[in-house]
């Protein structure tokens, strides 16, 4: 069952008929067919790109979804943020992670890809002997929006057995891949009772500053706040930058009185 597809039929010819419904008495009766033809047109090309404007609003939104729970940051008074990171894990840079995060007493939280996770087992354990929390960010890290809900399923639980295999006990949070999703993905996560997690501060992933460290550094400490969810990417090659502001960030979220938490700690002081 695609529900993205359904939707966005169902709104395209939803908007049709009201379009058609307002055009005779504000236009008039079309004297021809040719003329009917070119109506129903216009007020299709409408309808397509109101639903694809408004899908694609949708699917990006940060702290809006149709289905089920999901959080980009908490209000609360305890100065406490999440840092998350995205992606991997790699073998190649997990003790440099883990060390930057043992440094400063803090527990991350990583949604892992599957695939990159399987291949890449003593990364994961190494995560989950630290104590950090692990989330699941699907199998293949395929955009997760125009697609079926057991597409969605497999992509999942496909990561939750591979998370699981890693002797991983703690829960398992959701986060799309790039932050995309619709209906299908929202509809399956409510139905097993999961969690889509966002995120309100994303470093290295605005251009102006993701080559420099200190000024991703500088960006947290600017505009984090209690409850705040922050997006780090560190395990390729080309994220050397993010690697190098990590324990900066740190420093700084320190400096500043904050306590890292995994996220599922985070989510119970709402």
């Amino acid at each position: 069952m695609n529900l993205d597809v359904i939707a966005a039929v169902g709104l395209v010819v939803l908007l049709s008929l009201v379009g058609l419904a307002l055009w005779r008495p504000l236009v008039g009766r079309a004297p021809s067919l040719g003329r009917r033809v070119m109506r129903l047109s216009v007020v299709l090309a409408v309808a397509v790109a109101l639903t694809g404007f408004g899908a694609y609003r949708l699917m990006n939104a940060r702290s809006v979804q149709l289905l089920g729970h999901q959080v980009a940051s908490i209000e609360t008074d305890e100065k406490i943020v999440a840092l998350t990171f995205d992606d991997g894990p790699t073998d190649r840079y997990v003790e440099a992670v883990l060390a930057a995060l043992g440094a400063y007493r803090a527990r991350g939280t990583f949604f892992v890809v599957g695939a990159a996770a399987q291949a890449n087992q003593s990364a994961l354990s190494a995560l989950v002997a630290a104590g950090h929390e692990i989330g699941n960010h699907s199998f293949t890290h395929r955009r997760l929006v125009f697609v079926s809900v057991d597409t969605v399923a497999r992509e999942v639980e496909s990561t939750d057995r591979v998370i699981r295999s890693a002797g991983y006990r703690g829960p398992i949070l959701f986060r799309p891949p790039f932050g995309k999703r619709l209906l299908s993905a929202p509809f399956y996560l409510r139905q097993n009772a999961r969690t889509t997690v966002m995120w309100n501060l994303e470093p290295d992933s605005l251009s102006a500053i993701a080559d420099d460290p200190q000024a991703m550094a500088k960006y947290v400490a600017d505009n984090v706040r209690p409850g705040s969810i922050v997006l780090l990417h560190v395990w390729s090659g080309a994220r050397a930058a993010s690697r190098v502001a990590l324990p900066l960030i740190l420093e700084a979220l320190t400096g500043k009185g904050y306590r890292v938490v995994g996220v599922s700690e985070l989510l119970d002081g709402t």
